[in-house]
């Protein structure tokens, strides 16, 4: 935990210096918040099974790009998302405990050094987590598991348009996970902290659009590629020995169309591929109408 922290230090020191020398005209600046709620609920006179619930999530969306020098620009990005669930029980109307349904921390920052040539270096760094791990009902944990990501390499500007955005990055990345509510085998009523550590090839797609004056487009394509994984030998002679060399992918679109000043309908797919968690590709799919507000 001790590399972690200063890597988590050493990047809030740097982006709090770097954000007070820029004038704040320089910065390229958005931040939404929405909310969704879905209600249905049914008396004790409706005897056909039906079963009550309401949704409700929460999302903040922000981008933060700042132009340092003709040569150096940073660019920052962050979604936000937090829902839970309730359901009414068939038999006695009863209304259960929320429960989570949508949790997601995404915070990266991305440097570029335009040497104005068909390529850019950049170095990068991105947070991954939720709000609350919940796996354990008795032994919650908030902000778990970590995933830290640093990375550097070359990356294109495809288009650069207005509102329209499209840039790819291809580098060598290397990974922190952290997670801190494993079953401890000697203490069954705590947790133990597990940590690995793994390096590879990493390409990130990032695409911004405006598809008419009322609709836009939001997707990011990762795939990652390892070539060393710290906990490797845990998996020796098992079938799972050689899953973490397959390639791993983060695949998420989001396409939401402004209906008035307020209303918003949202349409999100994600799609994931990492063979240790899974053998199967795990989609997600959202189609929500909301209330949105920008607050610049």
């Amino acid at each position: 935990m001790k590399h972690t922290k200063i890597i988590l230090l050493a990047a809030a020191i740097i982006m709090i210096s770097m954000a007070g020398s820029i004038p704040a005209a320089t910065w390229e600046k958005s931040f939404d918040l929405g909310l969704n709620v879905t209600q249905a609920a049914y008396s004790d006179s409706w005897t056909g099974g039906e079963q009550g619930q309401v949704t409700w999530v929460g999302n903040a969306n922000g981008v933060f790009n700042g132009k340092f020098t003709e040569v150096f620009t940073l660019k920052n990005a962050a979604k936000l998302s937090f829902g839970q669930t309730l359901s009414q029980d068939k038999e006695t109307k009863d209304w259960s405990k929320p429960k989570k349904s949508s949790d997601k921390i995404d915070l990266e920052s991305v440097g570029l050094f335009d040497l104005k040539a068909w390529v850019s270096p950049f170095v990068a760094f991105r947070f991954e987590s939720q709000f609350l791990d919940a796996r354990i009902d008795t032994r919650k944990k908030y902000v778990n598991p970590m995933l830290l990501t640093e990375s550097a390499g070359i990356a294109r500007q495809l288009l650069k348009k207005e509102k329209n955005d499209i840039m790819t990055r291809l580098g060598l990345a290397f990974k922190q996970n952290i997670d801190r509510n494993i079953d401890d085998p000697d203490n069954p009523e705590t947790a133990k902290t597990v940590s690995s550590t793994d390096g590879g090839l990493e390409w990130n797609t990032d695409v911004k659009m405006v598809l008419a004056e009322n609709l836009g487009y939001i997707g990011k394509l990762t795939a990652y590629k390892a070539f060393f994984f710290s906990k490797k030998d845990d998996f020796k002679g098992t079938e799972e020995e050689d899953y973490w060399k397959a390639i791993d992918i983060n695949w998420e679109n989001s396409i939401a169309a402004q209906i008035t000043k307020f209303v918003q309908v949202t349409f999100y797919t994600q799609l994931l591929y990492d063979k240790q968690i899974s053998k199967k590709g795990r989609l997600k799919e959202t189609l929500a109408l909301g209330v949105t507000y920008k607050m610049f």
